[in-house]
Order: structure tokens, then sequence, then C-alpha cells
């Protein structure tokens, strides 16, 4: 059982990629943010999905979105993976996959692989939309279109 469109996204904290705290009302509740769930740092998939992200940013920032990146992998890996990117935009660890279990995030393939799932949320921090999918390129202009209706 996992979140739904219309749920309020819980509160959570987690490091992100510069060893900071975040605390998840410090801008959801606040702005439109898209989170999205990847498996795995600097797999081609994920890179594809994170580089979609960042050719992308300034218009999900000119719309007042911000995003947010969510994986297992710890501190050190997820500062290679946005260094070497050059990603705009938060990326945070959840080693012990507590978010993920919070918002419900499937696994695929017989519980092998971490889920890939994209949420837009609203300015009151509403979920407004869920995209569950594998494939990557598809997360980034779902999201973008959601964003547009939400601030339209």
């Amino acid at each position: 059982m996992g979140l739904n469109v219309g749920d309020k996204v819980p509160f959570f904290i987690a490091q992100d990629s510069e060893g900071n705290a975040f605390d998840s009302q410090s801008l959801i509740g606040s702005k439109p943010v898209v989170i999205y769930f990847y498996p795995k740092d600097d797999t081609p998939g994920c890179t594809r999905q994170a580089c979609s992200f960042r050719d992308r940013y300034q218009d999900f920032k000119d719309l007042g979105a911000e995003v947010i990146g969510i994986s297992s992998d710890g501190l050190e890996s997820h500062q290679k993976f946005s260094s070497k990117h050059k990603l705009p935009f938060l990326l945070l660890s959840d080693e012990n996959q507590e978010i993920r279990d919070l918002f419900g995030v499937p696994s695929l393939f017989f519980g092998l692989l971490p889920g890939r799932v994209t949420y837009v949320v609203d300015k009151k921090g509403v979920i407004k939309m869920i995209f569950n999918g594998i494939f990557a390129a598809k997360h980034i202009p779902k999201a973008l279109e959601m964003v547009k209706k939400l601030v339209n």
C-alpha cells in the first residue's frame, strides 16, 4: 500500500548529495515539486533519466517547480553522479529505503530492482500525478505536462 493521487506527501528527512539534512517540509507544501525515485546512480536508464531532468530543469524552474531525485545510493555515489552529469537538482539518499517504503514505490523484476516512479506534487503538498514506468525518458514530459497544468 502506498501513496495515491490526492494524498498529502508525508514528512521525511534525508541526506542530500552535499551531505546536508533535507527536511521535506522546507520545500514540499510551498511550490510544485517533482519527486522521482530511480533504481541506481550511473546506470544507463537512470543516467538518461537524470540527464533528461537536467536538460529540462530550467523549464521546471520557470514554472516555479523543483525536482528531487531519490535512490538508495549513498552520499559518495550521489556526489559523483551529480558532479559527473552536472545535475542542478537535489539528489537524496535513501539507503534504508524508508522514503521508498513511505511512498510505497514498488520493486521490479520480482523485487530485484527498485522501481522507477515519478510523483508530481502541488504547492499544497498534494500528489497530483503518479507515473510508474520502467522507461526513464517517458517520465520527464509527463511530469512537465502536469506541472504546466498545476500552474495554469
